[in-house]
């Protein structure tokens, strides 16, 4: 096993474990058992892996590993143990965006590794780092990551694209997939500490209501 499949499987199971934990908080906040718990940790741990491997014709990858769904088991009864305080959700909000950093690279780089060609493989990073969430939203109700103006999407967007981009250039897939890596990671630090969002729609907003005097 390469250097960089040696690391793709640390950060595989890392990110599956991260979007786990933020899976069981989206419980926690609706004060659900631990049983919903676990199902949210799955859920949001393994959605946007399983999703790409729909997608590209791949076996699922969880299937015959049950190592990914034991780590969002055991994010589940981490935060059903040790709570949901504000500086704990900080904490994983950071963890969130390695998570994410890491997942959008784990994703190219696997439909890569299937000849997948390199705008969908791109694409594939994308989702296997946002779709989990997406799902989590859903299910707890809360507004998606797709309709909040702060940048998340963009950010798995554009480290899957320096990954594969520079793959195609040449470099090495290690020194990629950490570029690709840190580009994800610093646009969402920027975010959260900042505040950056892409420009909305430049339109007027909603009409408004013809009154009766008018």
């Amino acid at each position: 096993m390469d250097a960089l499949a040696a690391t793709l499987v640390w950060l595989d199971y890392g990110a599956v474990a991260v979007f786990g934990a933020t899976g069981a908080l989206a419980a926690a906040r609706q004060k659900h058992d631990i049983i919903t718990f676990s199902f949210f940790a799955a859920v949001t741990g393994v959605g946007g892996g399983t999703l790409r491997d729909l997608l590209i014709g791949a076996p699922v990858f969880w299937v015959d590993r049950p190592g990914y769904i034991l780590a969002c088991l055991a994010a589940a009864v981490a935060v059903w143990v040790f709570g949901a305080g504000q500086a704990r959700m900080r904490v994983l909000l950071w963890l969130d965006a390695l998570g994410m950093a890491a997942y959008c690279v784990v994703g190219a780089a696997k439909a890569g590794a299937l000849d997948v060609p390199a705008f969908s493989a791109v694409v594939m990073g994308t989702l296997t780092a946002c779709f989990g969430g997406v799902i989590r939203d859903v299910l707890a109700h809360e507004p998606s990551i797709l309709l909040k103006r702060e940048i998340y999407v963009t950010c798995a967007l554009v480290g899957a694209g320096v990954f594969v981009g520079l793959e195609l250039l040449g470099l090495p897939s290690v020194w990629a997939g950490i570029a690709g890596f840190l580009a994800a990671f610093l646009i969402r630090a920027g975010a959260i500490l900042w505040g950056w969002s892409l420009p909305g729609f430049p339109g007027r907003g909603r009409d408004r209501e013809p009154s009766n005097s008018e």
